[in-house]
């Protein structure tokens, strides 16, 4: 998703190691979580500088439609002590949002326009009754792929641009001009592989993002509100979610997922990947151990291990 743009990017990503595309493709990187305000600056695949700052509980509420930013004073600040640290990031950069501000679809067509504003006025028209907002007042991006079938699908991710513009203003206060826009899921996605199918899950905050990839090809996408955070999640809250999502994949696409990956369980991870394989029967590793992460540079393993593989997929996503 571009700021305030619509982009139909063709093909599906090039492939995984090409998620979302865009162009222009700026190094500087900010993701705003629930949790931290994290910034990293790129020089190709190695980590020239980074930062995470804090942010006070209740300080980030990401919702699609409600206001996010409920305390942009200490936001702000924790996004100057991070800048700082980081070193001038004047210009352009990427802005990675929480999860739920970006709403994923995954939608059959028989056919779509290649012209962006002859796709446009279709998509919307399928999303009107999906999203909890005003279809008009979208930013929307897509993309194409082919479902198991051989048919058209589209992936399109679409956020309310008011809310989006909260986001955008607080880096424009530091003269910081966000030209692409990501949840940072969708930033993530690179690092999965390309072998096989894969389950991630990602927890930030309170949201679960569940995706189920395979190969070069989306096939589940979803956002949960969890009852709590890591440290004090259940594990059967978790399976309770991701087993429909199993099981669907298992009906739609008649096999069984290769391996799951997590991220965001912070220290308890084992046991949550423990949970998984005994009661899924699915092999699961941290996302940082995975086969996107084998090849990257040391710098930005260390920044996975950290939970910042939003930063390090956004790299990857430029073939860095």
């Amino acid at each position: 998703m571009t700021s305030a743009a619509t982009k139909d990017k063709g093909g599906l990503f090039g492939g995984l190691g090409r998620w979302l595309d865009v162009v222009p493709h700026p190094e500087p990187v900010i993701e705003i979580s629930p949790n931290q305000i994290a910034v990293a600056r790129w020089n190709g695949g190695n980590v020239e500088s980074h930062a995470s700052e804090s942010l006070e509980a209740g300080a980030v509420m990401p919702s699609p439609v409600e206001t996010n930013i409920t305390q942009p004073d200490g936001v702000r600040r924790a996004l100057q002590r991070a800048l700082a640290r980081v070193g001038d990031l004047s210009g352009h950069a990427a802005l990675l949002v929480p999860d739920p501000v970006v709403r994923v679809f995954i939608l059959p067509f028989e056919d779509l326009p290649r012209r962006s504003d002859e796709a446009l006025p279709l998509l919307r028209w399928r999303l009107k009754k999906s999203v909890p907002f005003d279809v008009e007042e979208t930013a929307v991006s897509w993309v194409r792929q082919t479902a198991r079938n051989g048919s058209l699908e589209v992936v399109a991710a679409v956020a309310r641009q008011s809310v989006i513009r909260e986001y955008e203003s607080l880096l424009e206060g530091f003269a910081v001009q966000p030209s692409v826009v990501l949840s940072s899921t969708l930033a993530s996605l690179p690092l999965v592989g390309e072998s096989g199918s894969t389950l991630l899950m990602r927890l930030s905050g309170r949201t679960l993002t569940t995706a189920i990839v395979r190969e070069t090809t989306l096939c589940l996408y979803r956002s949960t509100e969890m009852p709590a955070r890591a440290n004090e999640l259940d594990p059967k809250w978790v399976l309770e979610e991701i087993f429909p999502a199993t099981a669907y994949y298992q009906d739609v696409w008649g096999g069984a997922i290769d391996r799951a990956l997590l991220s965001g369980f912070q220290s308890r991870h084992e046991i949550f990947e423990t949970a998984i394989e005994n009661d899924l029967k699915i092999a699961t590793r941290q996302l940082s151990a995975g086969e996107g992460a084998s090849g990257l540079h040391a710098s930005a393993q260390n920044l996975m291990k950290q939970g910042l593989d939003p930063l390090v997929g956004w790299m990857t996503n430029a073939g860095a």
